[in-house]
């Protein structure tokens, strides 16, 4: 059967099948046993009763045989091309269906060469490369503008005084995080945006140099409007100095339709489950010039360091290059994730590769609650309010002798004042405004600058009851601040 298969093309498969128009596989079977049946009949009919010729029917059983095995022949050859011709197009289809397979894949390794850099070629979906490419969309670069006042001395000796006013510009970065009807939302640092007058965003190509320079140059202002070429004014949202958290809003009417259409909002991922050793990715405003992209390692988990500004705990440490005008930015993970927001860089001429980052893990649910809050412009001075106390600042060390909690102590309350009517004393702690965080006086200060006088705002303080500083919400009418007043 396998020979005879061999020896027919497949235009003779084809035409076998159409002329004995016999289904397959039981057709031969069928002939066969057809065969016995009519050559006995055959014979009986052409023998005369009575008159057998051996001879003649010796030859008319060869002829029948002869005629019966042609026929037969060819019955079991078409049943076969037919079978055969069937079985091919199947085992066709099959092979055809495994190279479109292997086609594919010798498409994703053809630049590789070797079946062993296969895996390699299809990780490059998690290259450094591969992963500036989709977050540097979600990163921006900040520009804050302050303006200080120093002490200006003139004439002989220093029997005149004033102050002298001047701009001072700082760079930092931010990772685009959320978006309402209206505003764009930007998780930065605290540090990045305290004390500033004015704040501009500058997005993915943006020229960051000339918009750092123009916006330095529009610092007087007194709306806070930068919105120069390249670059789009931001507001404040929320702070939390504590965390080193910060949350900015731009307007999206603010942004060019090119530049909006381009930008995304990050994916964060969890930190939680970080291993040290893992490979990262920084991106930020390095030294105000724009973005750039680092890669490092997780060289650390949970580290603590001080800094001139604050205190941070449960730190990602990395050896990823992160430069003054990081802070703010990005790290990520190899699939493109935020996994960290950076923050701090320990500079030391002994020491290298020792960068820190806030986990994603703890910043998302405090940045979760400064993006709903209400988006405030600075009020101006003549709407300032005002509490009718004398802050001061504590040392660590008074608050730790006496287990006192992080705020503004109380020394002296002015009566009639809104303080007092709200019923709040002496030696009292406060701890939170309207409900953000305060560490200490300037911080206080720098909330109160976006409350009129008149507003009734949720103050948070701590008193000592027995020895124990118990925590209440008390509520306060802001007053107005008087011309000569000092304090808040």
């Amino acid at each position: 059967m396998d020979d005879e298969r061999r020896w027919n093309s497949a235009p003779q498969y084809e035409k076998t099948v159409e002329d004995s128009n016999v289904p397959p596989s039981y057709a031969h079977y069928h002939m066969h046993q057809g065969t016995t049946t009519q050559n006995s009949g055959t014979s009986d009919k052409r023998v005369t009763p009575g008159k057998q010729k051996p001879q003649n029917r010796l030859g008319t059983t060869i002829g029948l045989a002869v005629v019966f095995g042609l026929v037969a022949g060819i019955v079991f050859q078409g049943v076969n091309l037919a079978a055969g011709f069937i079985t091919d197009t199947t085992q066709t289809d099959t092979v055809q269906e495994q190279i479109d397979t292997a086609q594919l894949v010798t498409e994703a390794s053809a630049d590789s060469g070797t079946g062993q850099e296969d895996t390699a070629a299809t990780g490059t979906a998690g290259s450094v490369a591969s992963v500036a490419r989709a977050a540097m969309p979600t990163v921006v670069a900040i520009t804050s503008v302050s303006i200080q006042e120093i002490p200006y001395y003139f004439g002989f000796g220093f029997s005149s005084r004033s102050t002298q006013q001047y701009s001072s510009e700082g760079s930092g970065s931010g990772i685009i995080v959320g978006e309402n009807d209206d505003e764009l939302l930007i998780a930065t640092n605290n540090h990045v945006v305290s004390g500033a007058t004015t704040l501009s965003v500058c997005f993915m190509g943006d020229d960051v140099v000339s918009a750092e320079q123009e916006a330095a140059e529009t610092a007087s202002d007194s709306t806070g409007d930068v919105n120069v070429e390249d670059a789009v004014s931001a507001k404040i949202k929320g702070t939390d100095e504590t965390n080193d958290l910060a949350v900015i809003a731009v307007a999206k009417s603010d942004i060019p339709a090119d530049t909006l259409s381009s930008i995304k909002i990050a994916q964060l991922d969890t930190s939680d489950d970080l291993d040290v050793g893992e490979q990262v990715v920084a991106i930020g405003n390095a030294l105000g010039y724009g973005q750039s992209v680092t890669s490092g390692w997780i060289s650390a988990l949970n580290r603590t360091i001080s800094t001139d500004d604050t205190t941070g705990s449960g730190l990602i440490q990395t050896d990823a290059a992160i430069n003054p005008g990081n802070s703010g930015g990005a790290l990520l993970n190899m699939k493109g994730e935020v996994i960290g927001i950076n923050s701090a860089k320990f500079a030391s001429n002994a020491v290298e590769g020792m960068g820190y980052a806030i986990p994603i893990s703890k910043a998302q649910p405090i940045l979760e609650e400064l993006m709903s809050r209400q988006t405030r412009d600075k009020v101006d001075s003549s709407e300032a309010s005002y509490l009718g106390i004398t802050p001061v600042d504590l040392s660590s060390e008074t608050m730790e002798m006496f287990d006192m909690p992080v705020g503004v102590f109380v020394s002296e309350v002015s009566e009639g004042e809104a303080a007092a009517n709200a019923g709040i004393q002496k030696g009292d702690i406060i701890t939170g405004f309207d409900g953000q965080a305060v560490t200490g006086r300037d911080d206080l200060e720098s909330k109160m600058v976006y409350y009129a006088a008149g507003e009734t705002v949720d103050v948070t303080i701590s008193r000592a009851e027995d020895g124990q500083y118990e925590e209440q919400t008390v509520q306060v009418t802001l007053g107005k601040r008087p011309k000569s007043g000092y304090g808040d």
